[in-house]
């Protein structure tokens, strides 16, 4: 799935605040806070709506590859 940290470093690249991807993915903004700071893991369905809210906004997820999961963004075409 994706990594807290993942969360937090798409929404800078995108320039999203916690309550537009709470927004974006249809969740509370709590869900989005505690899960980016740690606090608790949601349940998978929650998680793939915040990956699915994200990458429609052009992120890309990076997999484990060795160095650790991470973010960029799609080139715009």
């Amino acid at each position: 799935m994706i990594t807290p940290a993942q969360c937090r470093a798409a929404r800078a690249l995108i320039d999203w605040s916690q309550q537009q991807l709470a927004d974006a993915a249809k969740v509370g903004v709590v869900t989005i806070r505690q899960f980016e700071g740690g606090a608790s893991a949601p349940r998978n369905a929650t998680l793939t709506v915040i990956r699915t809210a994200l990458e429609a906004a052009g992120v890309i997820f990076v997999e484990e590859n060795g160095e650790g999961p991470g973010v960029r963004l799609r080139k715009r075409g």
